[in-house]
């Protein structure tokens, strides 16, 4: 789902909502989520999850084409969590895959 196809839904749930007002309330959320993990708060949504922000430590790398060691500077990254209600809807509507082993 894109971001356009959550403002559609939200348009088409709440109809007394023009797209223009959809398309306003999903962008202030999400400004207002950025705003908060921009400023190192943790954002709790029940029954969805919860979005914080973690601290990755400065480490040596490898540039893949080369193999010459790179230096990886120290950044906050966000991480998402989901809730339990989530995990739980989506394995129950995950069908199951049939794996089969490639034959050589």
């Amino acid at each position: 789902m894109t971001r356009s196809d959550l403002v559609e839904k939200i348009a088409e749930r709440f109809g007394q909502l023009t797209l223009r007002d959809a398309e306003f309330a999903v962008k202030s959320i999400m400004d207002a989520m950025n705003e908060a993990l921009a400023r190192g708060h943790r954002i709790e949504i029940r029954g969805f999850g919860s979005f914080s922000v973690n601290h990755r430590l400065p480490r040596l790398g490898r540039n893949p084409r080369s193999g010459e060691s790179v230096e990886i500077p120290e950044k906050r990254v966000p991480h998402f969590k989901p809730g339990k209600a989530l995990r739980e809807a989506v394995d129950a509507h995950t069908p199951e895959l049939i794996e089969t082993a490639p034959t050589e």
